[in-house]
């Protein structure tokens, strides 16, 4: 009867037949009430998002994956203490961690949310050592900046681990074994896992709110929920996500090749999908991927005040940078760079990338070749999993020996060459996503183009990577080529609320406000609970400047997910906009509770304190946001701001040549440096610079403004009063036109006069 019920609520987990599972397993429970059991139903109700339902249940048992659902329980209703105390019990300092890399890695979460940068960054390390699959380990590493090299952390010794987790003890010591031309020979291939040596822990592409599996069995016995608020399914309101009612009409292409509709392939080592019902085995099965709903490296923001873009980053590289990705990415129409300024596209090649996939000329032929595998080595006769316990109650779990003494010596060595070459291949593969989120991460934004393109086709051509393509533009300043690419991310994955909050950001800077109405209305009928949604809505009102409207859109977004940074800032942006410092400076001060490093919100600290002329307060803001971002040339251009106002003068002037040569298409800090230089009353230097802004900047009133201010006060009354005609012609906003006038009628009162009056 045990065996029956078991295996009945595994069934109806695997079918997504919650309510079914639930009831099915309180009867098994009832009957056969051990703590075994009791996870099986805990699990159940975390899949059902009743992670309450989970807390009571498991509250006070003590085996160790009862402590992990309770931990886990107990982190989405936002407990972190008793969660701490789960994985951590006071009584027993060295006591293991529950699930390895999970536990580590679920522990490190926590240890983030407590302010404690060094022990998260101890535990995430100590997951990516147990699991060289755990990327959240590694996404987190490089969000807190404490990211070392890919190449160090998904190397050799990686691929190693993870062939001795998925090849019986012999293979293994023979691989650990190989002579090092044979493993360089194994490196050395190209890295995209084949359809027969994927490994069973499939590489899932974060997606929404960058949700990955918490471990646990593949059939779904185990908890898997999202962390920390997810947008889909919000642990704090308890509420499920709405079926999706309304979708892009682009199918969206394969994700990966190994991807099938029935499960991992059969075909390879280790892989799990035969229906047994043991309990042990699925709700003790070690370390499968986990995650973390809660990813909170949305690291970009508005960064102009209303004299320009305010959600803008200005990042840029140097010119050598830009020359060299320009050449690289156009290489293969044998253009030069000048293209984009010719009506091309950095993006060309991407494109191409992307029409391939979405054609699925590449696909057909390499299913036909997987399904002729998944005949020759069938799951009955090649299963040697090492994840199943010998105390199931069903009683039908073979041994090890058992099960590979069914298996011809030459299947298992084929078997083990692929394990060996496709831990190889997904190590090199990881090595270049993780090369090219940790350089993101650290701002390092062309360095990252370059990594990405280093992708094969059908990986680059998946929604995350896409969206990353398009959030290194926009830290770049490169509107355009951030839209092209989220564009391409929405037509490959048109279900992922990956990178939607930026997109909406690069579509507010672009103007572009009937695509940004379309988007939030598209993301609200994908996901309404998503805070992606809600910030895409926020916009919308924000480019309307309906703040009032956009503020509420931006709070329900922060409702949703209290520990999503970038809808803190976007809601501190907007009390700006309505002057309401004293809650900008709340919203921002949140955004830093939960990401230190989100340098948006030290930049809004900065502005708010300029504009209040306590420039003590925005200098030391400014310089948090530059430390975290060294390449913003417009931090860089409001710190030297700041700097000018405590007549530090000559710091100012270092940090604007900084700032120009950081990013040439900026005027901002060219026009700052000339202002800087008239205080200083070098007037010839002064008007060189503003001649030079002119030819970039040709209808800024500002500009032609100050030059009449320099002439003025080099008694050149008649160029003076040229250059404020030409200001007021070009339509300034009604202050500057206030000061303009005023500026005439005082043109020919001497400054000493002027200074009395």
């Amino acid at each position: 009867m045990e065996a029956i019920l078991t295996d009945c609520v595994q069934n109806s987990l695997r079918h997504f037949v919650y309510r079914n599972a639930i009831f099915i397993c309180e009867r098994l429970c009832a009957e056969f009430p051990s703590e075994t059991n009791m996870q099986l139903l805990a699990g159940c109700y975390l899949h059902n998002n009743q992670s309450y339902a989970a807390y009571h249940i498991l509250k006070g048992m003590q085996m160790a994956q009862s402590r992990y659902l309770f931990a886990l329980s107990c982190f989405q209703m936002d407990l972190l203490k008793e969660a701490e105390a789960a994985l951590c019990p006071a009584n027993e300092p060295g006591a293991e961690i529950p699930n390895g890399a999970a536990g580590h890695y679920l522990l490190g979460i926590i240890y983030r949310y407590t302010d404690r940068r060094k022990s998260a960054v101890h535990h995430f390390k100590q997951a990516l050592s147990v699991d060289p699959l755990m990327w959240a380990a590694y996404e987190e590493l490089c969000v807190l900046g404490a990211a070392e090299e890919a190449t160090a952390v998904f190397g050799e010794a990686a691929a190693f681990c993870l062939q001795k987790q998925y090849l019986p003890h012999g293979l293994a010591s023979q691989s650990l074994n190989m002579p090092n031309e044979d493993r360089s020979s194994v490196s050395a291939r190209n890295f995209v896992p084949g359809p027969d040596d994927a490994s069973p822990r499939q590489l899932k592409h974060m997606q929404g709110n960058n949700l990955r599996d918490i471990p646990g069995n593949y059939h779904g016995a185990a908890a898997v929920q999202p962390l920390n608020g997810s947008s889909s399914n919000i642990s704090f309101y308890n509420t499920p996500s709405p079926m999706v009612s309304q979708l892009s009409g682009v199918a969206p292409p394969p994700l990966c090749r190994n991807a099938q509709p029935n499960g991992p392939n059969p075909s390879i080592l280790g892989a799990d999908s035969s229906p047994r019902s043991t309990v042990n085995s699925t709700i003790q099965a070690p370390r499968r991927k986990f995650v973390d709903e809660g990813k909170l490296r949305k690291i970009s923001g508005r960064l102009f005040s209303d004299s320009g873009p305010r959600r803008s980053t200005r990042l840029s590289g140097d010119s050598g940078a830009n020359t060299n990705v320009s050449a690289t990415m156009v290489v293969g129409n044998g253009t030069s760079n000048a293209s984009k300024y010719l009506g091309g596209s950095k993006l060309s090649s991407m494109a191409f990338r992307a029409v391939t996939v979405r054609k699925g000329q590449s696909w057909t032929n390499e299913n036909i070749d997987e399904g002729i595998r998944n005949e020759t080595f069938d799951d009955s006769r090649s299963n040697t999993t090492l994840t199943t316990s010998s105390s199931s109650p069903s009683g039908d779990t073979r041994s090890l020996e058992q099960e590979g003494a069914t298996i011809p010596i030459s299947a298992a060595i084929m078997n083990g060459s692929r394990v060996i070459s496709g831990a190889s291949e997904i190590m090199g593969l990881l090595r270049t996503l993780g090369e090219g989120y940790r350089l993101s991460c650290m701002y390092r934004c062309q360095e990252a183009l370059d990594v990405y393109l280093k992708l094969p086709q059908k990986q680059y051509n998946t929604g995350w990577v896409l969206s990353q393509v398009g959030k290194a533009y926009f830290e770049l300043v490169d509107y355009s080529e951030a839209d092209w690419a989220f564009t391409l991310a929405r037509q490959a994955s048109p279900y992922s609320l990956e990178g939607m909050d930026m997109y909406s950001t690069v579509l507010y800077h672009l103007k572009e406000d009937m695509k940004l109405s379309y988007l939030a209305q598209e993301l609200i009928s994908t996901d309404r609970l998503a805070p992606q949604s809600w910030c895409a809505m926020g916009n919308c009102y924000s480019l309307q400047k309906d703040h009032e409207t956009a503020l509420r859109n931006f709070q329900r977004s922060v409702q949703l997910n209290p520990r999503f940074a970038y809808a803190h800032t976007l809601c501190g942006h907007e009390y700006v906009a309505l002057e309401d410092f004293e809650n900008g400076i709340k919203s921002y001060q949140s955004a830093l509770q939960v990401d230190a490093r989100h340098y948006n919100s030290w930049y809004g600290l900065g502005m708010i304190y300029l504009r209040q002329e306590k420039y003590e307060f925005s200098e030391h803001h400014f310089r948090m946001a530059f430390q975290i971002n060294p390449c913003s040339s417009v931090i860089m251009c409001y710190l030297g701001t700041a700097l000018h106002a405590l007549k530090r003068d000559d710091e100012a002037l270092v940090i604007m040549e900084n700032a120009i040569l950081a990013d040439k298409k900026n005027p901002l800090p060219m026009y700052q440096k000339a202002n800087i230089l008239v205080s200083l009353e070098n007037f010839d230097q002064a008007l060189e610079v503003l001649e030079e802004l002119k030819e970039y900047i040709p209808r800024e009133s500002s500009v032609f403004a100050l030059m009449g201010n320099i002439y003025k006060r080099r008694n050149m009354h008649e160029k003076a009063m040229l250059h404020f005609g030409l200001a007021l012609d070009l339509k300034p906003p009604a202050t500057d036109i206030a000061a303009i006038k005023s500026a005439i009628e005082k043109l020919h009162v001497p400054d000493e006069l002027e200074e009395e009056l």
